[in-house]
């Protein structure tokens, strides 16, 4: 159980940094109207892999917890509870949806022929995924 909370920790760090990057040169070729090419991709397609590795292991966390347990008193004792309604519904939630934005974002990327197309989708999705991914962060407990 600890090895999966270090792990999730730990690679948390990697999908912070792996994102943060992809983001950036998404927005930088969308507003300089550069070509995009192989790194362009990599770069996306890399920021995909890293937070969908991540979605896998918080998933098996969140079942395997001791947090989990606190559902059994019901919603109105996870929702009563800050933390625990944090760690049980609002990170969880708010990770699958901008996984979810960020998978859909790559899909739409490959679908446009134009390199400013590609970006605009990509620099959309991934920037509103990289906010959601900060937002819910459970800043206290990562450092």
């Amino acid at each position: 159980m600890e090895i999966l909370k270090h792990a999730h920790s730990g690679w948390a760090y990697i999908v912070v940094l792996v994102l943060g990057i992809a983001t950036v040169n998404s927005l930088i070729g969308f507003f300089t109207k550069k070509e995009f090419g192989n790194r362009d991709f990599s770069l996306a397609l890399g920021g995909l892999i890293v937070t969908h590795i991540q979605l896998l292991i918080g998933l098996v966390l969140y079942f395997t917890s001791s947090w989990f347990n606190a559902w059994s008193g019901g919603m109105k004792e996870v929702m009563g509870n800050p933390d625990a309604r944090l760690m049980l519904v609002e990170h969880p939630l708010t990770m699958i949806i901008a996984i979810t934005l960020l998978t859909i974002g790559y899909s739409k990327h490959k679908k446009k022929i134009i390199s400013h197309g590609k970006f605009k989708m990509l620099a959309i999705f991934y920037s509103l995924t990289f906010i959601l991914v900060l937002s819910r962060i459970p800043w206290s407990q990562w450092f």
